[in-house]
């Protein structure tokens, strides 16, 4: 079977010129069919404080209020996507920068204002991705740029987590592609001690997920994080792993699996 890997790069790394464009020169080097996830929230917060919005936040997750969805709306399917698709462009990379309702790639549905309400924010089901879309445009060389803007398919945009968005398409793919989920980060990989950034943990399974996060060694934003790749692992996801972005061309991470 045909591998395909898809890529997530969170807020930290974009604000980083010099980190960016390093990680877009590796990814651009990946042979193969390929999809990037992008998240922003780095950028979407800061500039909700320079707009008098606090951001709310809730276990490593937006709460996205009707103002809030505009903004990150337009930090994330804008400026970033399409200063992402640019820089890709001029490495040789034929990039198409989409959210999840552009030719209704990710339908979404509101998540249940119960326990939490998080506001205007979208759950994905993989099922409904529309994955003939995604091998089309792949099948011409075309690689697809996602942004984690999703939309309820009744006119609403939706605020997707971006480890989720890339969860959702890696298991929407599995059925065509031994799929790999990279998620990069501005860590090495799941760190042991938080205070050694070389304490990277090389293999986690699902038996010790529950020790690591019993212990207390896994918390907070992390635990959402790892619950997506343990779900995507569990639903025909091949591997996935965690690592920094300038990792992306070598195997140093956290590798999870069943």
């Amino acid at each position: 079977m045909t591998q395909i890997k898809i890529i997530k790069i969170g807020g930290n790394i974009i604000d980083s010129t010099m980190e960016l464009e390093q990680f877009l020169l590796d990814f651009a080097l990946i042979d193969g069919p390929k999809i990037l996830v992008h998240g922003g929230g780095a950028m979407a917060s800061q500039m909700a404080k320079s707009m008098g919005v606090e951001p709310q936040m809730h276990q490593g997750r937006r709460i996205t209020d009707a103002e809030t969805l505009k903004l990150v709306t337009m930090v994330y399917a804008g400026w970033i996507n399409k200063s992402i698709v640019a820089k890709l462009q001029q490495k040789g990379v034929d990039a198409l920068g989409l959210s999840g309702a552009d030719a209704n790639t990710v339908p979404a549905v509101m998540r249940s204002k119960e326990p939490i309400d998080f506001g205007y924010v979208g759950d994905v089901d993989p099922e409904k991705i529309n994955v003939r879309l995604i091998l089309n445009l792949i099948s011409r060389g075309i690689v697809p740029v996602f942004c984690a803007i999703t939309h309820d398919e009744n006119g609403t945009l939706l605020n997707t987590n971006a480890d989720t968005m890339a969860s959702s398409i890696a298991i929407a793919l599995s059925k065509e592609y031994s799929t790999s989920l990279i998620y990069c980060l501005e860590k090495k990989g799941v760190l042991n001690d938080v205070n050694n950034p070389d304490s990277v943990i090389p293999l986690i399974n699902s038996r010790n997920y529950q020790i690591l996060k019993n212990s207390g060694v896994v918390k907070d934003g992390m635990i959402p994080k790892l619950d997506n790749a343990f779900n995507a692992i569990d639903n025909g996801v091949y591997q996935v792993c965690i690592k920094h972005a300038s990792n992306l061309s070598n195997d140093f991470g956290t590798i999870l699996k069943k």
